[in-house]
């Protein structure tokens, strides 16, 4: 039997780029107000998110393999820093960097077999890896849902007074 499992690395490398766009997609539309909104106590934004995540698979997919340190990489120095935003990030300066990290991500993880093993952040096999990032992703999509449609409304609720 064949099927969509059949090449795992294939599938999960299908998974982590429907995630990284649906991250993407969850900033379409917006303006930069309603990117930075935050509609939850802590610092996490639409756009927050998507900083975070080009953090995330700057820690595994660079960190993880080669042993940089994180400013080497150009990444924040602790996960809560990375959902900080300053005056200089724009939707399209976090889109750029995340798209720019993700092409990254996938060159650097290109031509390694699942079962490979880095050491990078302490001996992992690669698919370990690939599951760490795919459950960041998922996680943070699934925030960055229902953030969108928390945007949505409001806007569409200004628009009705």
């Amino acid at each position: 039997m064949t099927g969509w499992t059949d090449d795992l690395r294939t599938r999960l490398d299908e998974l982590l780029d429907e995630y990284r766009a649906a991250l993407l997609g969850s900033l379409d539309g917006l303006s930069e107000e309603e990117a930075r909104a935050r509609l939850v106590p802590s610092k996490t934004t639409l756009l927050g998110l998507v900083k975070h995540v080009t953090f995330v698979e700057g820690v595994w997919f660079d960190q993880a393999l080669t042993g940089r340190s994180y400013a080497d990489i150009g990444i924040a120095t602790t996960p809560d820093r990375s959902f900080t935003l300053t005056q200089a990030d724009t939707i399209g300066s976090i889109r750029a960097a995340y798209e720019a990290r993700a092409e990254a991500s996938r060159a650097a993880t290109a031509q390694l077999a699942l079962d490979a093993r880095v050491d990078g952040r302490g001996e992992r096999a690669m698919w370990a890896l690939h599951l760490q990032v795919l459950r960041e992703l998922a996680q943070h999509a699934g925030h960055a849902d229902i953030l969108r449609e928390q945007v949505l409304a409001r806007r569409e609720a200004g628009q009705d007074r």
